[in-house]
């Protein structure tokens, strides 16, 4: 009896590469795989690129077109949502484009429904003129509001097929603006605080925090709000947005503590959460995070169904908890692991360490693992932390520059938790080696006495990294 097939409820980075890894391991196996929008398998990190212009066509982001992915013997559809999922038949329920319902058997089923941006709790996020930024849609609807009236197409936007009209009809008759407002100064904030510049704008971001970029810690919020300024971004941090107001398009927004500021358009980036309302009705259960709850190998509570990417949790290097961080390799790892396990031959997931680099104008900025003493301290370390500033190649050689290094580890064991850096010549870059040592559960000491290569134009002979570590080490001896 043929067993029914491998569904995948979502077409971007963690379904498509979970259905492209079975059918090749596997290829008689049946995939089906539903999306409900018209865009599939696609680089979100490079929307803003895109919105500042150095990307020229949106389709310049498609990964796997839907013609390759009926190459690979995946049967992709289309602008078809997955409205219910029934564990103990082991079927789902597919609204299709002419709005008719069917019922789809699975053997195997995997959650892939990824997160959306977060409005709330601002007044005013729905008017027209306030956006977010968290697919292709929206970053072609933001860039249809940059261009004068009349301009903006799907074609001048290189939308391709896959750009429904209306996504930016409602921009046609608008006059490009000259005052922007981005709430929060993340990943998406900073990210686009260059773009809109870029299209010379008047930026100003909305930060709850006393920095920029949070999570990357106090070293890299000065270095990237300096750069910011000298931009000619304006700064408001410690500013709780609270409402934006207009009639019908953004006119204006509104601080918590009286600060207001007249806009053209708004661009809230408050974070993201995770899509599982879909599972409401399942016994398939949420972690701590308000994703979806996986074990090492993606499967969830119910069986046969699986869950990666930007819904599930992953077990965190540093903690070996679970935790949620929604990255775009977490997301292609685990589904490319969960593929691989459905076809026959089980492959975990792997960990996570929250890595991530992030561009500001020049400022290279890289994190990974644990580097706030709250949340460390919560986990059970004692933290140190030390913070370097160095060159980024030998100080005679052209081109070398400023780079300022943190590192943080446990006091009692001496094991490396997390690191930040940031700089202008290739700092993100560097990153990977603190992401590496946490991996392997590495000492400072350890650390400290890895042979990284040296050349001047590369590196001086103590790459940053290491310097770091040598100063930390000699912290956790004291």
């Amino acid at each position: 009896m043929t067993a029914d097939p491998f569904v995948v409820i979502g077409g971007d980075a963690a379904g498509l590469s979970a259905a492209s890894k079975c059918k090749r391991e596997d290829p008689d196996r049946e995939v089906v795989v539903f999306e409900r929008g018209r865009w599939v398998s696609y680089a979100h990190c490079g929307t803003p690129y895109y919105v500042k212009g150095e990307v020229a066509d949106l389709t310049d982001l498609l990964s796997l077109s839907p013609e390759a992915a009926a190459d690979r013997g995946i049967d992709l559809r289309r602008e078809h949502e997955v409205t219910g999922i029934d564990t103990d038949e082991r079927a789902v329920t597919v609204r299709g484009p002419d709005g008719d319902r069917h019922d789809q058997p699975y053997d195997d089923l995997l959650v892939a429904t990824g997160g959306r941006a977060l409005t709330d709790p601002i007044e005013g996020a729905d008017l027209a003129g306030a956006f977010s930024l968290h697919g292709m849609d929206d970053a072609a609807a933001i860039r249809a509001a940059l261009e004068p009236a009349g301009e903006a197409t799907v074609e001048s936007l290189g939308g391709g097929d896959f750009l429904d009209p209306t996504v930016i009809e409602p921009y046609a008759d608008w006059q490009p603006p000259e005052t922007v407002a981005i709430v929060g100064g993340g990943y998406v904030g900073v990210e686009m605080a260059e773009a809109f510049t870029a299209h010379g704008l008047d930026v100003h971001v909305f930060q709850r925090g006393d920095h920029v970029l949070g999570p990357f810690g106090e070293a890299v919020g000065e270095r990237v709000e300096a750069e910011l300024r000298d931009r000619g971004v304006t700064l408001h941090l410690g500013e709780t947005v609270e409402r934006l107001v207009g009639d019908e398009r953004v006119e204006r927004l509104a601080c918590a503590g009286g600060t207001a500021l007249d806009v053209d358009l708004a661009l809230v980036g408050v974070g993201i959460q995770p899509n599982v309302s879909l599972l409401a009705d399942t016994p398939v259960e949420l972690g701590d995070s308000g994703a979806v709850a996986v074990d090492d190998y993606g499967r969830t509570s119910a069986d046969g169904v699986y869950a990666a990417g930007d819904c599930a949790e992953a077990r965190h290097a540093v903690t070996g908890a679970f935790d949620w961080v929604p990255l775009g390799l977490t997301a292609n790892r685990a589904g490319r692991a969960i593929g691989q396990t459905v076809a026959g031959d089980p492959k975990q997931t792997g960990d996570i360490a929250g890595t991530a680099v992030v561009k500001a104008f020049d400022q290279e900025c890289g994190r990974t693992g644990i580097v706030d003493h709250e949340r460390a301290e919560a986990a059970g370390f004692d933290p140190v932390s030390e913070t370097v500033t160095t060159r980024s190649r030998s100080g005679y050689y052209p081109g070398a520059a400023e780079t300022v290094v943190t590192l943080t580890a446990d006091r009692e064991t001496g094991r490396l938790l997390g690191g930040t850096i940031v700089g202008t010549d290739r700092a993100a870059v560097r990153i990977d080696t603190v992401a590496t040592a946490l991996e392997a559960d590495m000492t400072v000491a350890e650390v400290e006495t890895l042979d990284l290569a040296y050349a001047p134009p590369f590196s001086p002979v103590w790459d940053p990294v290491l310097t770091a570590a040598k100063v930390l080490n000699g912290s956790l001896a004291d």
